[in-house]
C-alpha cells in the first residue's frame, strides 16, 4: 500500500529560513577563515622577513637590524616586500580558499638613523640596561662625573696656563737683559767675555742664565716642548697606527635615507643612565690605543674624540688633552706646595741675578712654574701610554720630577715616571673625556666607526646603517574567493 507524504507552506517557509540560515553560517564561517589564514599569512611572512636580520650586526655588535639594501647598495623597498610576499604566498595556497594577493606594500617603516640616530641608541641602550642593569652604571656615572668636574677644571687650567704669554714674557724680559748686558759690554770694552756668558744660543739670543751654579732649565724644556708630543709620549716598541679611511660617505657626514613615520616611534631620551650605557656599550664594542680594533681604524674610541680620518691625529688629539689636563693638575699642586715654590722661587733670583735683572724674578719664576708642571705631565701621559696609571690629584709623595732633573728631562723620561696603583689608567681617562662628549656626536661617531668595520667584511664593503630596517607597518589587499577583498595590515618590530 503506498503512502503519500506532504509538506505544508509553514515548514516550507520554516526551512528554507534554516537553510539560508546554514548557507549564511558556512560563508560567514569560510570568510573568517580566509581573514585568518590571510592575517597568518601577513604575520609569518614578516616573521620569516625579520629573520633574515643582519649577521654581522647580531654577532658583533648585539644589534637586530634587516638589511634594507637587501646585497645592494642603496635601499630597496621594493626587494624587502617582494621578500616578504614570498613567504606569504604558500600560507594563502593552504586549505580550499581561493587567496589572491592584489596589491600590497609598506605603509611606514623605521630605519637605524632615524631621528638622528635615536633608533639605533634606543636599541643598543635596551640591550646594555637588559644585560646590565641601572643599579650598577648610575654608581660608575656617580663616580666618573666626580672625575669628569676635576678634569675638566683641570684641562681649563692648562689651557689658560698655555695661552697667558707666560714664556713670552720671559723672552721678552731675557733678550732684553741680554741687549743690556751687551750695551755695557762694549762700553766696558769686555765682548768677548759678556758674549761667553750670555752667548746667543737658540733660545731668541739670550743665555741659560746660570749664575752661582744656578742652572736654568726653561731653555732645555723650550726646546722641548716643540717636538711631537707623540714622540714623547707613545711607546717606541708599540708604535702608533698609520691606518687612514675616507669619512665622506659616512653616517656622519652624507646625506642619509629617512623611514617613514609610524606608530610606536622611540622617543628622544637624554637621561644621564641612558648615555652613560650607551656609552658603556660604545667603549665595550670599539677600540682604542690600549685594546686596538681588528678593522677600521684601530683607535676608534679616539675617533670619537678628535674625528679625523687617520688614526695618528686622533691619537695626538687625546695626547694634546691629557697633557693640557695634566699640566692644569700639576701647576695646582706646584702653587700648593711650599716646598716646591720656595725652590722654584729660590731658582728664579738666581736666574735673574745671573741676568742681572733681579726684577724679572717674578716672571722667571712663572716660567719654571709652567716648564715644571708641563714636564711632569710629559711623565704623566707617557706612563699612560705605557698601560700604567697616575694619580687624579698630585701630592709631594707621589710627584715625580725633581727642579734638578727638570733640564735633563729626555734622559729620565723612563726612569722617573711612576705607576700609581690607585690612578687612573689611558682608558679611564678616556671615559672621562667621552662623558663630555654629547649625545649627538657620540652616537654620530659610534655609527661611523660600525659602518667602517662591516664594510671591510667580505662582500659588504657597500654595507649603510641608513638602509637598515628596524620596524615595518605593511598592508596587503587580498581577494578572497573572488567575491570579496580584504586589506590587512601588521606591524613588526625589533623592539
Amino acid at each position: 500500500m503506498k503512502k503519500k507524504g506532504s509538506i505544508t507552506v509553514f515548514l516550507a517557509l520554516v526551512l528554507s529560513v534554516l537553510l539560508s540560515l546554514v548557507a549564511t553560517s558556512i560563508q560567514s564561517v569560510q570568510t573568517a577563515a580566509a581573514r585568518t589564514q590571510i592575517l597568518n599569512g601577513l604575520d609569518i611572512g614578516l616573521y620569516s622577513l625579520f629573520g633574515q636580520y643582519d649577521r654581522s650586526l647580531l654577532k658583533d655588535y648585539d644589534l637586530f637590524f634587516l638589511d634594507g639594501a637587501q646585497g645592494g647598495t642603496e635601499l630597496d623597498l621594493a626587494a624587502v616586500y617582494d621578500n616578504m610576499e614570498s613567504y606569504m604566498k604558500p600560507v594563502l595556497k593552504q586549505n580550499s580558499q581561493k587567496l589572491r594577493i592584489k596589491q600590497g606594500g609598506f605603509t611606514g617603516y623605521r630605519l637605524a638613523t632615524d631621528q638622528n640616530g635615536e633608533v639605533f641608541y634606543h636599541q643598543a641602550v635596551s640591550y646594555m640596561k637588559d644585560t646590565l642593569g641601572g643599579q650598577g652604571v648610575q654608581a660608575l656615572l656617580n663616580r666618573l662625573k666626580d672625575r669628569e668636574e676635576k678634569t675638566k677644571q683641570a684641562e681649563t687650567d692648562g689651557k689658560t696656563a698655555e695661552n697667558g704669554g707666560t714664556l713670552e714674557n720671559y723672552d721678552s724680559e731675557m733678550n732684553g737683559a741680554f741687549n743690556k748686558s751687551q750695551e755695557a759690554a762694549e762700553a766696558a770694552k769686555k765682548e768677548e767675555a759678556k758674549e761667553e756668558d750670555f752667548g746667543s744660543g737658540e733660545d731668541g739670543g739670550f743665555s741659560d742664565g746660570e749664575s752661582n751654579n744656578a742652572k736654568n732649565p726653561i731653555p732645555a724644556i723650550r726646546r722641548i716642548r716643540t717636538m711631537s708630543l707623540l714622540d714623547l709620549v707613545v711607546p717606541a716598541s708599540k708604535g702608533i697606527s698609520e691606518v687612514q679611511i675616507s669619512t665622506k660617505d659616512l653616517v656622519s657626514k652624507r646625506n642619509l635615507e629617512v623611514g617613514m613615520s609610524m606608530p610606536g616611534n622611540p622617543t628622544e631620551d637624554s637621561s644621564q643612565t641612558s648615555q652613560m650605557l650607551f656609552q658603556k656599550y660604545l667603549t665595550d664594542r670599539l677600540g682604542n690605543y690600549q685594546k686596538p680594533a681588528a678593522s677600521g681604524l684601530k683607535y676608534q674610541q679616539e675617533y670619537i674624540l678628535g674625528a679625523n680620518d687617520n688614526d695618528r691625529a686622533n691619537l695626538r688629539t687625546v695626547a694634546n688633552r691629557l697633557l693640557l689636563i695634566r699640566e692644569g693638575i700639576n701647576a695646582a699642586c706646584l702653587m700648593s706646595d711650599a716646598g716646591k715654590r720656595a725652590q722654584m722661587h729660590a731658582l728664579a733670583l738666581a736666574i735673574a741675578s745671573g741676568f742681572l735683572v733681579p726684577p724679572a724674578a717674578v716672571i722667571i719664576e712663572a716660567a719654571l712654574l709652567l716648564c715644571w708642571s708641563f714636564a711632569e705631565s710629559v711623565l704623566d701621559v707617557r706612563e699612560l701610554f705605557h698601560g700604567g696609571k697616575v694619580p687624579l690629584v698630585k701630592n709631594a709623595a707621589n710627584w715625580q720630577l725633581s727642579l734638578e732633573n727638570l733640564p735633563y728631562l729626555l734622559e729620565n723620561l723612563d726612569s722617573q715616571r711612576k705607576d700609581a696603583e690607585n690612578g687612573m689608567s689611558y682608558e679611564d681617562y678616556l671615559q672621562v673625556l667621552l662623558l663630555a662628549q654629547s649625545k649627538q656626536e657620540k652616537l654620530q661617531r659610534g655609527m661611523d666607526m660600525i659602518e667602517v668595520c662591516i664594510r671591510e667584511s667580505k662582500g659588504r664593503d657597500s654595507f649603510r646603517l641608513d638602509c637598515c630596517i628596524e620596524a615595518i607597518e605593511a598592508s596587503v589587499d587580498v581577494d578572497a574567493n573572488r567575491n570579496r577583498v580584504f586589506t590587512v595590515t601588521r606591524q613588526y618590530s625589533y623592539i
